[in-house]
C-alpha cells in the first residue's frame, strides 16, 4: 500500500471525487475507500452521495456503504462497563469487530455479507442491517476513528485502499453538530452540553490524526443538505 499523499483540496467538486472513487473500484478485486474526519464534518452525507451515485440508476448495487456506527455496543454493555457517559469515544465501539468485518469484506467478494447498522432514534447498532452483495465492487466505509493509531483501531487502516479527511469551518461543524442531535429528540441546551461534555473530546483526538489520510477534503456543493 502507498503512504498517504496528505493530498489537500479545497472544496473539490463531486465530479471529481466520483472519479477518484470509481477509480478506485477499477482493479480485479472490490476497493474498500474509508472516510474519516470529526463528528459533524460531513461523512455520512459524503459516504450516500458517492454510493447513490455509482450505483445509478442499475438494478445491481456496484458500492455499498458501510458505516462504522454500527459497531457501537449497546446501551446495556456500556452500562455493565461504566461507559455509558463516553459514549461515542473509540473505548465504546467493538473496533476489532469493525476490523474483522472490513477483512472479510474486503478478501471474501464473492459471498453476500451482512453488516450492523446504526439506528439514530435509538441510538443502538441492529446486527444484519446492510447487505453487501458480491456485485459491489466498491464499499465506502466512514466513521471517526478509521486513523486511530491504537489499540484495535490499528487495524483498521491497512484494509482500507484509501482513507479521506473531512475538514469542516470549526463553527460550521458545531452548529451541524448540534443541530443533528436536536433532529434526533435532544433540546437545544441538551445538544449543545453533549457536544462539549462528549463530541469535543473526540472530535480533537480525529484532528490529530488528519496527516494519515490520503486526501484531505474541505466541504463542496456535495454536503448539502447537512446529514451528519
Amino acid at each position: 500500500m502507498p503512504p498517504p499523499s496528505h493530498d489537500v483540496q479545497e472544496a473539490p467538486s463531486f465530479d471529481a471525487l466520483l472519479a477518484r472513487a470509481r477509480a478506485l473500484a477499477g482493479g480485479g478485486r472490490r476497493a474498500l475507500l474509508g472516510i474519516a474526519g470529526s463528528p459533524g464534518a460531513g461523512k455520512t452525507t459524503l459516504a450516500e452521495r458517492l454510493v447513490s451515485a455509482v450505483n445509478g440508476d442499475g438494478d445491481r448495487a456496484r458500492a455499498a456503504h458501510v458505516p462504522m456506527d454500527g459497531f457501537h455496543l449497546a446501551d446495556v454493555e456500556l452500562d455493565r462497563l461504566g461507559l455509558r457517559h463516553r459514549k461515542g469515544a473509540p473505548e465504546t465501539f467493538d473496533a476489532a469487530g469493525y476490523a474483522a468485518l472490513l477483512r472479510r469484506l474486503r478478501d471474501d467478494d464473492g459471498d453476500l455479507v451482512y453488516a450492523p447498522g446504526f439506528e439514530r432514534v435509538l441510538e443502538q447498532p441492529i446486527a444484519g442491517a446492510i447487505p453487501v452483495p458480491p456485485a459491489a465492487r466498491l464499499v465506502v466505509t466512514e466513521g471517526n476513528y478509521l486513523l486511530l493509531g491504537t489499540g484495535a483501531w490499528s487495524r483498521v487502516r491497512p484494509c482500507l485502499d484509501e482513507v479521506w479527511f473531512c475538514a469542516m469551518d470549526e463553527d460550521e461543524r458545531l452548529r451541524r453538530l448540534v443541530a443533528r442531535h436536536e433532529r434526533f429528540g435532544k433540546s437545544h441546551e441538551e445538544a449543545v452540553a453533549w457536544v462539549l461534555r462528549s463530541d469535543q473530546p473526540n472530535a480533537d483526538l480525529v484532528a490529530a490524526t488528519r496527516d494519515r489520510a490520503d486526501l484531505v477534503v474541505t466541504p463542496g456543493e456535495w454536503l448539502l443538505p447537512a446529514t451528519d
